[in-house]
């Protein structure tokens, strides 16, 4: 009696790009979510478009040798600067992304940086995986709990003080370069500038990177929409933001640098 070994289905690669980064140059995209997007926020400029499965839980997603595997299929690297986890949600709530980190810094020797959206960092184990990266990129759009809902909007258990709390003892904990990004979509009032600025006094970051929406906001799920191969010309639904103008967005850079003389970039200097 003969067995037929089946063979092995294809998967989504967790490696992407690389992608031009105005903030870190070539960045090669590692995704420890993957396939299904995942997110505590649901936020209204996402490339991703409408998030598949909200949630504030953690859990493992991809299997870390998946990913190592993904990975070694890219070697050597060439004309990359810097390695990014992101992807297709939030890759703090990846319950090995310790481990990714890890093994991300020790094949790639390449700084490692990792964009959140700042929901988990009250817990102490995000923090401390989160340690191990060259550089975090925490998000801050809202100044108030009703922008959050507005822009950000997200699961029922996350509100603006337990994120604010969260990057705030990050920052005492962390010995890395800590960046505040904030996603500019219109014009500031006088009010919010003062909230932001004193926000930021109080989470001392490294650096603040405003930015605007610069990719279309696919309407249908594209795994590809996790890097910048979705054009607006493209064949996909999307849906095209409305947006400030570059000399508003210098102008508020101005105004935050000035106030209190931490670097401000955004994308206009790139």
């Amino acid at each position: 009696m003969s067995t037929t070994l089946s063979k092995p289905q294809p998967h989504d690669s967790t490696v992407y790009g690389p992608v031009n980064s105005w903030r870190f140059g070539r960045s090669l995209g590692i995704d420890p979510i993957c396939s299904v997007s995942t997110c505590s926020f649901n936020c209204v400029y996402c490339q991703l478009g409408k998030i598949q499965a909200s949630t504030a839980e953690r859990q493992v997603f991809v299997p870390t040798m998946q990913i190592v595997d993904d990975l070694r299929t890219r070697l050597p690297l060439d004309r990359v600067d810097v390695v990014t986890l992101s992807g297709s949600g939030e890759p703090t709530l990846a319950l090995n992304l310790e481990k990714i980190i890890g093994v991300v810094k020790k094949i790639t020797r390449l700084p490692t940086v990792v964009l959140t959206n700042s929901t988990m960092l009250h817990d102490p184990t995000v923090r401390n995986a989160l340690k191990v990266a060259d550089i975090v990129a925490a998000k801050l759009d809202a100044v108030s709990s009703n922008q959050l809902q507005r822009i950000n909007r997200p699961v029922e258990t996350i509100n603006l003080p337990d994120i604010l709390a969260g990057i705030e003892q990050f920052r005492q904990e962390y010995s890395g370069h800590l960046a505040i990004q904030t996603m500019v979509l219109s014009r500031w009032t006088p009010d919010m500038v003062e909230d932001y600025i004193e926000i930021i006094q109080r989470l001392k970051p490294d650096e603040i990177q405003i930015n605007l929406p610069s990719r279309p906001r696919v309407l249908v799920r594209k795994l590809e929409a996790r890097g910048n191969n979705i054009a607006p010309s493209s064949p996909y639904l999307v849906q095209n933001l409305k947006c400030v103008s570059n000399d508003i967005l210098a102008a508020l850079a101005t105004q935050i640098h000035d106030a209190i003389n931490i670097p401000v970039s955004y994308p206009a200097m790139a």
